[in-house]
């Protein structure tokens, strides 16, 4: 998503990840021209155009909050305060030289959710469907291997390739990796993973428990749901930034006629601050959508992972959308104990209402996406600018190379940290 809105500078200084050993030893409505326009409409038939909203809000973010610009993910990757996405695959995000099928309400996940769903007391609304965990958590996901849809300088590979190029894998705690290539130089693009489950979701509960977020200069992270013939199908942005940002930016995208009651964040009872206006319709907003932006400098990249980082959830009801970011050591205890219940969890970092947007309408066969997309529309165009939270110096004087292109073909001891490390990823529905 692309968020224009003013925004809190942050800076953390980076901490290194517990694993960095582990990983360091193998590897998307205004168009500027007819061409543009054409690629833009055959991204969003993808469910590609979360990276689209960010690649054309680039990020200029100044002193003068008047004029800065914040970024986040959209039913197809990120984007900026004024339009975001992740960019998905067809049908959120599934499709792209893989012929793994979707399957609504069950995935070879179903067995492990099975298991763990004994878990779940009474107290709890949810009953679990999907739990993606352990030595089986690739199991039921897609691998993503078209061209990414935001321009990155990236090739997102295939199962196989992944596993013995040791970009995915179990480490020694159990938990799943999904890494960028640190080959010091490259010829083409970087590789990198790209993984969508097959599994697909009208509302429910999603949770991310994950330890490490990919960070660094070129790297564009993101966990979002996406629906399909993008925006109709809608998109949530989870978790989403770039390079050295440390906070983090939840966002949706949906078709006309979906609008937030207010930009006040009392009102919606939030502790996020919103900067991507009240209306969230993609076409009617420069693709930015409704983006909210968290105050909390621990809630992404190296903040995040210096404390080991923690749980996001989103929450999707007739009542609307919501996310809560956990840090590690203040996990809910009905979270841990496989029972979730949101009523003792507090003020969400973000809320989107459905009294003006009814969610069953904008909303809905949506799957859960995992990518690490380098350089693009949102970090490539960031390449050369300060001052954005997180990263006081830019990624040109901090790296002495001059594109993002450049540093991605022959620096790849810049990307040791660019990875994701998760515990697990649950999807729960609500019990009848």
């Amino acid at each position: 998503m692309y968020l224009r809105v003013p925004l809190i500078l942050f800076l953390l200084a980076s901490a290194g990840p517990s694993e960095a050993n582990i990983f360091a030893r193998g590897s998307e409505h205004i168009l500027r021209s007819i061409d543009s326009a054409h690629r833009h409409a055959v991204k969003r038939s993808s469910n590609l155009a979360r990276d689209l909203r960010r690649a054309f809000s680039p990020i200029l973010v100044s002193q003068d909050s008047s004029s800065q610009s914040v970024y986040c993910v959209t039913g197809d990757g990120l984007t900026e305060s004024g339009g975001g996405s992740s960019g998905s695959g067809s049908s959120g995000g599934s499709g792209s030289g893989s012929a793994s099928a979707k399957a609504s309400g069950t995935a070879s996940a179903s067995a492990s959710a099975a298991s763990s769903s004994s878990a779940a007391s009474s107290s709890s609304p949810w009953k679990l469907q999907q739990s993606y965990e352990g030595n089986s958590f690739f199991s039921g996901w897609t691998f993503f291997t078209a061209s990414d849809p935001t321009d990155g300088t990236v090739q997102y590979v295939d199962s196989g390739t992944a596993s013995s190029a040791n970009l995915t894998g179990i480490n020694s705690a159990g938990n799943a990796y999904m890494r960028v290539d640190t080959t010091q130089t490259v010829s083409g693009n970087r590789q990198s993973v790209r993984i969508t489950t097959d599994y697909t979701f009208t509302g429910g509960l999603v949770i991310l428990d994950a330890v490490h977020i990919p960070t660094g200069c070129g790297t564009w992270p993101a966990f979002w749901s996406d629906g399909p013939n993008w925006p109709n199908g809608g998109e949530i942005d989870i978790v989403e930034g770039v390079n050295s940002l440390t906070i983090n930016q939840a966002s949706i995208h949906t078709s006309s006629g979906c609008n937030l009651p207010s930009g006040d964040s009392s009102t919606l009872g939030i502790s996020g601050t919103i900067v991507g206006g009240t209306n969230c319709a993609a076409a009617e907003s420069d693709d930015s959508g409704c983006g909210v932006q968290s105050s909390n400098t621990n809630s992404f990249g190296a903040g995040f992972n210096s404390i080991g980082g923690g749980v996001y959830t989103m929450q999707w009801t007739d009542e609307g959308i919501k996310v809560w970011f956990f840090q590690r050591s203040s996990i809910p205890s009905d979270i841990s104990s496989g029972a979730p219940n949101s009523s003792n969890w507090g003020t969400p970092l973000s809320f989107w209402p459905s009294t003006d947007c009814t969610m069953s309408k904008y909303f809905y066969d949506h799957q859960a996406i995992f990518d690490t997309t380098l350089c693009g529309q949102w970090a490539g165009n960031a390449w050369g600018q300060s001052g954005v939270p997180g990263q006081e110096q830019s990624c040109a004087a901090t790296t002495g190379v001059s594109t993002c292109a450049e540093y991605v073909a022959g620096h790849g001891d810049g990307f040791a940290n660019a990875y994701w490390e998760v515990k697990s990823v649950k999807i729960y529905q609500e019990s009848s």
